[in-house]
């Protein structure tokens, strides 16, 4: 009988407190997301590193202020393990410091209770700012469920899989899987004919050297935003998505994001709802923090859902 892949084990310290749980859920969404996986006890996902397909599981045994780290699939050679680590830093935001947010929260009767319930969720990342604009471009206009049927979709078209026990899971695509594909397929796949060449013509751009995304946090808010919105198919939405959740910048709130208007509003217990300008109103009073709020209140309504257990 053939070996199986080879796996690798490591360890990294995470600055607590953290909840890998509630971390999990918050990059995952949905029960239905393909590409991020929680079983209760094992964050997973599948990675292209240097071109080969590799599966991370993350485990956390609390109180450890250590996160254990099985990679299958790759030689575990220090350029790639660099790669696994920076992934895992951005997904499960392990080296965030939550104690000034912490400090803020405690002194306001209205936050403490909602952070205290949901204490140790980290602001995750998508691993690239890539994977957030098409998080972005896939979800706008529709509703969460429908956007994460149609990346899984275009990580199983498209995504370097990796395979094991009979079970097949997909990295998500990088440029270079998407720049040659054609909008037509996307539209097979469900997206929109604006969406599929907005998708392929970004790709198409970054592989070859024409656009770096990337390098979008070398600039403050207003300039990431403004260069965000240059690319097709972006909106306003999809700007402030990718800076909070690809970007890692905590104190964006998408105020067009119309599930997280009604989580605020929920939580705030409004009669009426919000507009862009009533949600930057309402989230000043907690400002550098209006992402991590955006985040718990996300947890809020999971937990609504019956998704998890708080």
């Amino acid at each position: 009988m053939a070996d199986g892949p080879k796996t690798s084990v490591f360890w990294l310290r995470v600055r607590p407190p953290f909840r890998l749980d509630l971390t999990a859920w918050a990059i995952r969404r949905r029960p239905e997301n393909k590409v991020d996986f929680w079983d209760g006890t094992f964050y997973s996902r599948v990675l292209s590193i240097g071109g080969r397909a590799a599966r991370i599981c993350v485990t956390h045994d609390p109180p450890s202020a250590s996160l254990r780290v099985a990679v299958t699939g790759i030689d575990l050679h220090s350029s790639a393990k660099a790669e696994v680590v920076s992934a895992i830093d951005r997904l499960l935001g392990r080296t965030i410091d939550l104690r000034p947010f912490y400090s803020l929260a405690s002194r306001d009767s209205r936050l403490w209770p909602l952070c205290e319930r949901f204490q140790g969720l980290k602001p995750p990342r998508f691993p690239t700012v890539f994977e957030a604009l098409i998080n972005g471009i896939a979800c706008q206009q529709l509703s969460l469920a429908v956007g994460i049927t149609l990346l899984n979709r275009l990580a199983e078209a498209y995504g370097a899989p990796f395979e094991e026990c009979g079970r097949t899971q997909h990295a998500f695509p990088t440029p270079a899987d998407l720049a040659a594909a054609q909008p037509s397929r996307l539209r097979e796949l469900g997206f929109s004919s604006n969406k599929g060449r907005a998708i392929v013509e970004l790709a198409s751009s970054i592989a070859a050297g024409r656009v770096k995304i990337e390098d979008l946090g070398l600039f403050d808010d207003a300039e990431a935003i403004s260069r965000v919105l240059a690319i097709r198919g972006i909106g306003r939405w999809t700007a402030e998505y990718v800076l909070l959740r690809g970007l890692g910048r905590t104190n964006i709130f998408p105020g067009d994001d119309v599930g997280a208007r009604n989580n605020l509003a929920r939580w705030l217990k409004l009669h009426k709802q919000l507009d862009y300008g009533g949600v930057a109103c309402k989230v000043a009073k907690w400002k550098p923090y209006a992402g991590l709020i955006y985040f718990h209140l996300l947890m809020d309504s999971l937990a609504r859902t019956g998704y998890l257990q708080s």
